[in-house]
């Protein structure tokens, strides 16, 4: 695993171009570099150029990786950015966070022996080294009006695809900054909000308008959107809705669902505050439950916030951690303390409503189930707790159940996620099309973007097809 080097930068700026010393000063606006244009080109010419490459087919929105590769192998960064930019959107973005090795890089050939052509941190440099083009100049679109209801990856992708071919394409978002879980749950240091922000300039170029503060399902229903002209709706509101562990203690002063968390300090900087408005919590002993890259940022944000000791609690071993293999030995390098094959049974009360700490149970890997992964199971008279002041729940999301109570004829499954055809997005109510983890739950970002693409060629189908029917 290459683990580029980190530097401390203004939140304003994008990151610099040049390597400094490997640190760990576990400071908010410090982040990762990536590589040098050298340090690129170099490992562009790692690319054995196959025939056939797999890792195209790897990618959720199938960008065409061995020509981009070989733009940075001949140092063309600006060539590389304009080939990216074709089928995605968000390659500032993508480049920092999505999860590679389990992708694109699973399926390059140089890996069954060696270590894959690292193609996230090459779309990384891309991206921070690369042009696209000339600015896009702001136009209106002349066909048809559509709404996109959301700001996150999902949202910004379709709204840019559907721009680019002449719709008038308007996104509400119910948040005061466009993003979504790029900007109120992915860290500052993992991917820096000056990056999301010129991805989303960039896709305001297009002539998307973007309206914050507007609450789909309470600022206006589908229905309204509908009546006002708007013609397809592409709801793209994300899974924010968080899972507790329904365990004793949870009401508890000092008891944070990751969501929450994340968004206090990542969006709201209540790492800033009086400076900023909203408080959070400062402890010296914190347990953040959960195994994904929520709970890695959740942990590695707790120590920025001060905290001495971190706990990450996960039931299983670290085998089956879905983390991505980065975040994880990112956050054992900070010094979070791994508690594998652990499982919260109560959180304990300090007679004043407060968090002094968890009760836990140690875990042994059971039976398989067909996918292969283990069922943890508990070992009788393991109990055992973890001094704490303060736990994070970081054990996924559900979907918002908002859009769906006040849309009637909207369908959803069991767990309140949006029933949608899985190649178009298409839902059961005429002209609304649905995609990213408010149909599937949480996933990671480059599927989200993914099915918008696949939505967005289908919504140019429905659009045309619903024309010509009416001449």
């Amino acid at each position: 695993m290459r683990i580029a080097a980190v530097a401390i930068i203004n939140p304003k700026q994008t990151p610099m171009s040049k390597q400094e010393p490997q640190i760990r000063s576990k400071n908010f606006n410090e982040v990762g570099l990536g590589y040098t244009k050298e340090e690129a080109i170099a490992e562009a010419k790692r690319c054995l150029k196959c025939k056939k490459p797999l890792c195209v087919a790897g990618c959720p929105v199938n960008v065409d990786i061995p020509t981009f590769i070989a733009a940075i192998m001949g140092g063309d960064f600006n060539k590389a950015l304009q080939v990216i930019k074709t089928k995605n959107s968000l390659p500032g973005v993508c480049g920092r966070v999505c999860p590679q090795e389990d992708q694109c890089e699973k399926k390059c050939i140089l890996g069954i022996k060696n270590e894959p052509v690292s193609i996230g941190r090459l779309e990384r440099a891309a991206a921070d080294f690369g042009q696209a083009d000339t600015p896009v100049q702001q136009t209106q679109g002349t066909k048809e009006k559509i709404a996109v209801v959301g700001a996150g990856p999902a949202g910004l992708t379709i709204a840019g695809d559907l721009a680019r071919i002449g719709y008038q394409v308007t996104i509400f978002e119910a948040l005061h900054k466009p993003g979504g879980v790029l900007v109120y749950g992915i860290p500052e240091f993992r991917l820096p909000k000056a990056i999301v922000e010129q991805e989303v300039e960039s896709i305001k170029k297009l002539g998307v308008d973007l309206r914050v503060d507007q609450l789909i399902g309470r600022t206006f229903t589908i229905d309204d959107l509908k009546k006002d002209g708007y013609k397809v709706i592409f709801i793209a509101s994300g899974a924010g809705f968080p899972k507790f562990m329904e365990i004793p203690g949870e009401n508890l002063n000092g008891v944070y669902s990751a969501n929450e968390f994340l968004t206090r300090v990542n969006l709201m900087k209540a790492y800033l505050f009086p400076g900023y408005d909203t408080p959070i919590k400062k402890a010296e002993k914190v347990a953040v439950i959960g195994g994904g890259n929520v709970a890695m940022d959740s942990a590695r944000t707790a120590l920025r916030l001060g905290a001495k000791k971190v706990f990450n609690v996960y039931r299983r071993s670290r085998k089956e951690m879905p983390a991505r293999l980065e975040e994880i030995e990112n956050a054992i390098e900070e010094g979070i303390q791994m508690e594998f094959l652990v499982n919260p049974i109560r959180i304990l009360d300090d007679g004043n409503g407060w968090v002094k700490g968890l009760e836990c149970l140690r875990m042994e890997l059971g039976a398989c189930d067909e996918s292969g992964r283990c069922r943890p199971v508990p070992i009788k008279g393991s109990e055992f707790i973890l001094d704490v002041e303060q736990v994070i729940i970081a054990i996924g999301t559900s979907a918002n159940p908002l859009i769906s109570t006040t849309t009637p004829d909207l369908k959803v499954n069991k767990w309140g996620y949006i029933e949608a055809n899985e190649a178009s997005g298409q839902t059961s109510k005429e002209g609304v099309f649905a995609g990213g983890d408010i149909v599937t739950g949480s996933a990671t970002v480059i599927s989200a973007m993914g099915a918008a693409r696949k939505s967005a060629e289908a919504i140019a189908e429905y659009l045309e097809k619903s024309k010509s029917e009416e001449q």
